[in-house]
């Protein structure tokens, strides 16, 4: 977590405004050097690389202002070794000549901007100010990833712990570990509009289905108790995502979809079986069997087979809960809904499977149904 000082001195970052401009034409430099003070700019003039480098290391630079053709090192060999060394300081080149393949060239050292000589004041303001622009959000958007990966490190190794003590106490009470298992996985759907009872109806209907698709009884067993750490990852998807109530930017699914491998990450390297299994479904339960999910775009019997029958249990339940952006459907029009989708989202075969056991499906349903209102009323 930042400190109020890692704020002050990144907001500092932010907000300077001072630019060294590197030529070797005295009158142009000058020129440069009247025109961006002018306009509420702090300024620092260099004749060439050598002397551009001293004033780099004497103090911080938001944009470099530099030269192409100097004596000595050329400016595109200061901007690239610059920004090397030096990732929070913007460039722009400046040259008497129009080329393309030396614009192209700038670019590619990771300049912001080209501007032509003779200019006009506008060009070098307008480029100037679009160049701190970028700057600005490409430091804001690192300090975000910055913030975001500190935070699944946090979570990530809080839950390792956790695992790592479920693993040396897997030799005690099989209640007991599974027990633990879903308060853990109930953690991260608490963040979201689900609930507990997600966590039973999802376990139990990915064994009804690995039962009914003849899968070994253990089998069967592993995935009823691995299955409800299929949405760990959410632990690390930011609140202001992961509670938005309306439709998600491409940006915000983008983000969403990061849980299945921040989940994965979570689980895998540990050599217990469940927790393996965890892994898998944690992976693969948003994989569609067209190919078009996420986050691997696998495609069919590529699949892992958990994979498959969790991403049947957890969309038929979502469909037929409630949830803060849709109401229940009818378990009929839900099992309308998805056979729609059969052979597209859904592995056809194990479908057909699941659906033909209605019976089950509904007493699971009911058994582990969210309580009403009235029934919270009661219990307060």
């Amino acid at each position: 977590m930042l400190t109020l000082a890692d704020r002050t001195s990144h907001q500092a970052l932010l907000d300077n405004r001072t630019i060294l401009v590197v030529d070797d034409e005295e009158p142009i430099r000058r020129l440069l050097g009247y025109l961006l003070q002018s306009h509420g700019y702090t300024v620092t003039l260099a004749a060439d690389a050598s002397e551009a480098r001293r004033q780099l290391d004497q103090q911080p630079y938001a944009l470099m202002l530099c030269d192409v053709n100097m004596p000595g090192e050329s400016g595109l060999d200061l901007v690239r070794t610059v920004l090397s060394h030096r990732p929070d300081v913007a460039a722009i080149m400046v040259t008497g000549l129009d080329s393309p393949v030396l614009a192209n060239a700038a670019l590619e050292a990771g300049a912001f901007g080209y501007v032509i000589k003779p200019f006009e004041s506008n060009e070098v303001l307008i480029g100037v100010a679009n160049a701190l622009r970028r700057r600005r959000l490409e430091l804001e958007n690192r300090q975000h990833r910055d913030r975001l990966e500190d935070v699944v490190k946090t979570r990530t190794m809080a839950l390792q712990q956790a695992l790592e003590w479920l693993e040396r106490s897997e030799k005690k009470l099989r209640l007991s570990r599974e027990e633990t298992i879903q308060r853990l996985a109930i953690a991260a759907e608490f963040r979201d509009s689900a609930t507990a009872q997600h966590i039973q109806r999802m376990s139990h209907y990915c064994e009804l289905l690995a039962r009914q698709a003849g899968l070994p009884p253990d089998r069967c067993e592993l995935i009823r108790t691995a299955s409800p750490m299929h949405d760990i990852g959410k632990i690390g998807t930011p609140d202001h995502v992961l509670l938005k109530p309306g439709k998600f930017t491409q940006d915000e699914f983008n983000v969403i979809c990061q849980h299945a491998e921040i989940g994965y990450r979570i689980l895998s390297g540990s050599e217990a079986e469940l927790l393996k299994v965890a892994a898998v479904i944690a992976y693969t339960h948003h994989e569609r069997f067209d190919g078009k999910g996420y986050p691997r775009r696998l495609k069919g019997n590529a699949i892992p087979v958990e994979g498959r029958i969790a991403a049947i249990a957890d969309a038929f339940d979502a469909l037929t809960t409630q949830r803060v952006y849709k109401p229940a459907f009818d378990l009929n029009h839900a099992v309308d809904m998805m056979r729609a989708h059969r052979g597209e989202h859904f592995d056809p075969e194990l479908l057909d499977t699941f659906f033909a056991s209605m019976d089950e499906i509904t007493r699971i349903h009911e058994h582990y149904a969210d309580p009403s209102c009235d029934d919270i009323a009661r219990a307060s």
